[in-house]
């Protein structure tokens, strides 16, 4: 018996018999407790109210059936931590610790509704009881995610009882790997990790290149500002990403694999870590996998911290101990990659797609989505929006439907202006595309990209210059320095930026930007540099107006830019309450009681406590 407690699988029938004998542990009446411990979560306490309910079960006694299980992220982030209640799929939210006992005691055991944790739509006012009932959920369809929330991650038991490793069981016994790398190819998967290349068409270039050995490569670097897709999938189903890396190596003909992991996921690295020392124990991973003939080991690699390790070759230099840099791409990776032997790369949410493929046949994959964009997409919704968190929503939807129907729209009667999607080296798409399609190509049009999945909204108080501007502090940051393009022309772009939005930026700036867009997309090395002048671009493109405002009228439209707009006190609103002079730290404010107060403009640092601190609103930006 292995330490799971189960002997270790000999043979392809073994586990295929496993399921049925996990599901039939557990009785028909047995209730559980599912507690998102995501990083959304977690960071408003999920992980001590696991540890509450743990303690509830354990008090309830043996005779009573129940079990708490922390689960990955459950998507809607903003709401968190997030209870769900089997069978029922009864879903809480914003539970506080006070709330355990009173779950545990009235659902759990008394069968009844804590109707204040429900979740209440907040235009309609309507709640709703289970997960379907949620708008947030009614327009996404899961594929990658779809057991996030339901097993526990540090369970591989979990996983087999889902149907978990059927897909392996599936390609060892009934497919050779040519078979395997057709299927994949009918289901038109491409890379989700930003390029959007074809899976099957890299998969089969490696398998058909003459040296040894060949590699498989798990790319988990994810370094976009706001994106925490492929981590939720780390950690929330670690076993789909190895199954899937399983597979692919089995049709290349591999038995090395690394998962290369963001060094700022501790967690991650911790789930991944546990997955396959209990694929090992069960025979999953390791030599004569399941009593074939097939061998194949991970292991994994902590990223250097530098967002270009993103990109493929300089991923595999930085697993080589080498800096992670860049190198031209005449020479393919699937030919020549990792110690210089046949690699193939794939991102995170990649992997976790092909064994559903495997299981359900290429066709059904492929029957989601568009013409030349197949299957779902995963995206981290974040910025000005009303249900923050992570969506997977099938290639094709509407801007719109993302961020009105499962984002709830824009907060506090705002205005929406633009939403920034493929991270850094993404582009900002106004209000005037949100019936756009979101796939690779729509999105490239556009001047964006699909990138990894990020998504930032961004409403009218919003300065589109100081957009481009962050993203290009960044990107100039993260860049390796390897190719003079990209070192120098970056750090001109952030010249001219920063000028502009301190009020210097002179006639001709917008067209400089252009020219060194154009030239960082001819001649940087990597896609890095390439895509660099997207975020910039697309801002001249669709908000060139506040372009000109910023340069000729030395004025900042959002009032974001500071020295572009100034503070003033509307005298109706004013309550001359005091606090904003009493907060002043240059003493630019003067008034008395029931007299409205007045900021002086000589003195004023333009620091924004007054428009902070003022409780009636009667501070204005103007």
């Amino acid at each position: 018996m292995t330490l799971l407690g189960h002997s270790r699988l000999g043979s392809i029938a073994e586990l295929e018999r496993m399921p049925e004998e996990l599901l039939s542990l557990r009785p028909a009446s047995a209730k559980s407790v599912h507690v998102c411990t995501g990083p959304g979560c977690a960071v408003k306490g999920a992980v001590r109210l696991y540890e509450l309910f743990c303690m509830a079960v354990k008090n309830a006694g043996a005779d009573v059936e129940i079990q708490a299980k922390g689960v990955g992220c459950h998507g809607l982030c903003e709401y968190g931590p997030i209870v769900l209640v089997q069978p029922g799929d009864i879903f809480y939210q914003r539970v506080e610790e006070p709330d355990v006992a009173e779950i545990f005691r009235e659902t759990i055991l008394g069968g009844r509704l804590v109707d204040r944790l429900l979740y209440q739509n907040p235009s309609t006012g309507q709640k709703a009881d289970t997960v379907d009932e949620i708008p947030f959920y009614k327009v996404q369809q899961r594929i990658a995610l779809a057991h996030n929330g339901l097993i526990d991650p540090t369970k591989i038991t979990d996983y087999i009882a889902q149907g978990g490793y059927s897909a392996l069981a599936k390609v060892l016994s009934l497919m050779t790997p040519e078979e395997v790398i057709s299927e994949v190819e009918i289901a038109g998967l491409r890379g989700r990790g930003g390029g959007g290349f074809p899976t099957a068409r890299k998969w089969r270039s490696c398998r058909q290149a003459e040296a040894s050995p060949k590699y498989v490569i798990c790319n988990g670097d994810e370094g976009d500002p706001g994106a925490f897709m492929d981590r939720a999938i780390m950690e929330g189903n670690p076993h789909s990403v190895i199954e899937g890396i399983l597979i692919g190596a089995y049709a290349i003909g591999s038995e090395q694999g690394y998962i290369y992991v963001r060094n700022e996921y501790p967690l991650s690295v911790e789930r991944l870590k546990e997955a396959i020392e209990q694929a090992r124990e069960l025979g999953l991973l390791g030599e004569n996998i399941l009593g074939t003939s097939f061998s194949f080991n991970i292991r994994i690699n902590r990223g250097g911290g530098a967002f270009v390790c993103g990109e493929s070759t300089a991923l595999m230099a930085s697993l080589e101990g080498r800096p992670g840099e860049p190198r031209a791409k005449y020479v393919h990776t699937v030919e020549s990659g990792l110690w210089e032997k046949p690699t193939n790369l794939n991102n995170v949410e990649t992997w976790a797609n092909v064994p559903h493929i495997i299981n359900r046949g290429g066709k059904w994959f492929a029957g989601i989505g568009t013409e030349k964009s197949k299957g779902t997409k995963v995206f981290s919704l974040v910025g000005k929006i009303r249900n923050s968190g992570l969506v997977e929503v099938p290639m094709g939807i509407s801007l719109r439907r993302i961020i009105d129907e499962i984002g709830g729209g824009v907060p506090d009667g705002k205005r929406f202006k633009a939403v920034q999607t493929g991270g850094p080296s993404g582009g900002c798409i106004p209000a005037e595309h949100l019936d756009a399609r979101v796939d690779f190509d729509e999105l490239t049009k556009l001047g964006s990209m699909m990138g990894s999945g990020g998504m930032i909204v961004m409403d009218e108080d919003t300065c589109m210059v100081n957009v481009a501007k962050y993203f290009t502090n960044f990107l100039q940051n993260e860049s390796c320095g390897k190719c003079t393009t990209c070192r120098e022309a970056l750090a001109q772009m952030m010249y001219i930026l920063d000028r502009i939005t301190k009020g210097q930026g002179e006639v001709g700036d917008v067209e400089e930007l252009g020219n060194l867009a154009v030239l960082l997309e001819g001649t940087a090395l990597c896609a890095l540099g390439k895509t660099a002048a997207n975020p910039v671009m697309s801002t001249i493109r669709y908000f060139r107006d506040e372009y000109d405002a910023h340069i000729l009228d030395k004025r900042c439209p959002a009032k974001e830019c500071r020295g572009l707009f100034r503070y003033e006190i509307d005298p109706e609103a004013c309550k001359a309450c005091g606090i904003c002079l009493k907060s002043c730290p240059a003493d630019a404010i003067t008034g008395e009681k029931k007299v409205p107060h007045v900021i002086d403009q000589d003195k004023c640092t333009l620091c924004g406590i007054c428009w902070e601190k003022c409780p009636f609103t009667a501070v204005l930006k103007v």
